[in-house]
């Protein structure tokens, strides 16, 4: 008999609850372990899952754990969705200190009840909570991947989709920095079909030669289009999540942006933000650096000094953060 896949989820408001469908649709646990504060919630939100098991690929055990944190301990895998989504309703620091207090009730918990699997951290600011979950952890940081800048990075494939007609699936297209209004397109990595923008762009302009900025800050902002008429967004962000669990349960190497302790890339030491990942069974076992170009790296350190303000924003996390650091 294989050993069963455990995967937890904290926090199932509108994105967790839609975690815990990507995970069954694709038939990624053989055991879910659900928390939230929230009794009545969690509970509706456990019976709709089991009257549909019938619906999905496989058998799953769904355990309603309440707020007993320390049950997640037994999973290979806990993905991070605890926040208030209405504070970042205008702003994308919002959150922040809303969702370092909520984060700061059960990391610690679940890590003294033994748990030694991969953290996948969805919650906002995210680099800034990833930072958090790995501080109060106290494990590798390679084991805490930040969703980041993956869900940016398929809002500007979608974008560049918009404007010259090619499947989103064909074009290859990043964001990367925070997952925040600091995040940045890297242009001069984009290839569609094995060629760089650049020379389809010379070579079919009427298809190829659209507004970059434009087009950026569709991808910036295209969120917030989402959370404009539904107060929160769910869909893309639980399929990057699954696709993360999907990476580490079978150890895909799959590679992404994702949110890491960086180690020197781009000469940044010392921050979590986004730049490719490896993502395997450990979690982030590689970070591929790009060669971004005078005018990106100017944006990628930019956009890192911003997450390290945000931190220095908390006091006490800012300290526990560096020291942290110190003991690596």
């Amino acid at each position: 008999m294989t050993q069963k896949r455990r995967i937890g989820i904290v926090g199932v408001g509108h994105v967790g609850a839609h975690v815990a469908n990507a995970l069954l649709m694709q038939g990624l646990a053989d055991e879910l372990y659900l928390c939230d504060i929230a009794e009545k919630r969690l509970a509706s939100e456990v019976q709709d899952l089991l009257d549909a098991m019938s619906l999905y690929p496989t058998n799953c055990s769904i355990i309603n754990c309440g707020v007993a944190y320390e049950r997640l301990a037994a999973c290979d895998i806990i993905v991070n969705a605890a926040g208030d989504i209405t504070a970042s309703l205008t702003n994308r620091d919002g959150e922040l200190e809303v969702t370092v207090e909520i984060v700061r009730t059960y990391v610690e918990c679940i890590t003294k009840a033994g748990f030694d699997g991969v953290w996948v951290t969805i919650s906002n600011p995210c680099d800034v909570i990833a930072a958090e979950v790995w501080t109060l952890a106290g494990c590798d940081p390679r084991r805490v991947v930040g969703t980041g800048t993956g869900l940016d990075s398929v809002r500007l494939r979608h974008a560049i989709a918009n404007k010259c007609q090619v499947d989103q699936r064909s074009i290859n297209a990043d964001m990367y920095g925070e997952h925040g209004f600091s995040q940045f397109a890297a242009w001069s990595q984009v290839h569609i079909g094995g060629r760089s923008l650049d020379s389809l762009a010379q070579e079919s302009p009427q298809l190829f030669s659209f507004d970059l900025a434009e087009t950026e800050k569709d991808a910036r902002y295209g969120g917030y289009v989402t959370m404009s008429g539904k107060q929160c967004t769910e869909y893309a962000i639980a399929m990057i999540a699954a696709q993360l669990v999907r990476a580490i349960s079978s150890n895909a190497h799959l590679i992404v942006p994702c949110s890491t302790l960086l180690t020197g890339e781009l000469h940044e030491h010392n921050v979590f933000a986004s730049l490719p990942c490896m993502i395997g069974e450990k979690g982030v076992e590689m970070v591929l650096t790009p060669d971004l170009n005078e005018v990106e790296q100017k944006a990628f350190h930019a956009s890192c000094d911003h997450i390290r303000d945000n931190i220095e924003r908390i006091p006490w996390l800012a300290e526990a953060f560096h020291t942290a650091l110190s003991h690596l």
